[in-house]
């Protein structure tokens, strides 16, 4: 299958959406798909036009980790195609942390392993209720990656993590919602149309503002407060020499209504 067969990209407006497509597998990630997805994501991440982006997946499942399948065709060697899905992978996840523009994520059914990471690494995220989301690392003696040891420890806490990781348990999407994993639950057949609203709505704000907001995210999981107060003062003093700030606050004092164009 070509790249465009495998993930199906997609711009509408000001918002991306990603679709990845091996549905037959569960989207389960082998190293054509990690390719197909890394090499969309670096084009939407590059185009300064795209203000938000949504991560979808065709069928019944989101993303069930890694192709274990091919791992299994030669189990001494499964190290190698690790390094090989991560050395693709790893800076897809990078890029879609540094743009501007937020992520959602739309997701139904399960998500595990590496679906899972990227759920978690997601600015929002729109569940189908029947949804689960497990770690299962610890069925083939891994360990997280596409960042989930980094987003999850952050999102639900290093105790919680450990029980998915240790004891296999796995979150529903009522426990993802009330913990806050996740942005809200809806049925299956919502998801998608549900995302892409979210995603409009927010391609809609101040997109260099939410930049700033999302980098300040990850700072402050490393930095003590006189850093990241030092780090919020630059963020807004940039963030205030953007034309939407300059819009807003007229509008503001004129009681209107700004309508932000992401610049």
């Amino acid at each position: 299958m070509t790249n465009r067969e495998l993930v199906e990209a997609r711009v509408d407006g000001a918002v991306a959406e990603l679709r990845l497509c091996r549905p037959e597998a569960l989207n389960a990630l082998n190293l054509a798909l990690a390719k197909a997805f890394a090499a969309s994501v670096a084009d939407v991440t590059a185009r300064d036009t795209v203000r938000a982006i949504v991560i979808s997946a065709e069928g019944k499942g989101f993303v069930a980790g890694g192709d274990v399948s091919e791992m299994a065709v030669d189990p001494a060697q499964g190290h190698v195609i690790v390094d090989q899905l991560l050395e693709v992978l790893n800076p897809a996840v990078l890029a879609l942390r540094a743009c501007d523009a937020p992520v959602i994520v739309a997701a139904r059914g399960v998500a595990a392993g590496a679906g899972l990471s990227l759920l978690s690494g997601a600015d929002l995220c729109v569940l189908d209720e029947a949804a689960k989301l497990v770690m299962a690392y610890d069925k083939v003696a891994g360990v997280p990656d596409c960042g989930g040891s980094w987003f999850l420890s952050q999102r639900i806490g290093r105790q919680r993590m450990a029980q998915m990781m240790l004891l296999g348990k796995a979150l529903s999407a009522a426990e993802a919602l009330e913990i806050g994993l996740v942005t809200e639950i809806c049925p299956a057949d919502e998801v998608d149309t549900r995302a892409r609203a979210l995603a409009q709505r927010i391609a809609d704000g101040p997109t260099k503002s939410f930049g700033h907001f999302k980098r300040l995210l990850d700072k402050a999981s490393e930095a003590g407060l006189a850093a990241q107060l030092d780090a919020e003062r630059q963020a807004f003093v940039a963030a205030a020499q953007t034309e939407d700030f300059r819009q807003a606050v007229t509008a503001f004092a004129n009681r209107e209504n700004p309508s932000f164009r992401g610049r």
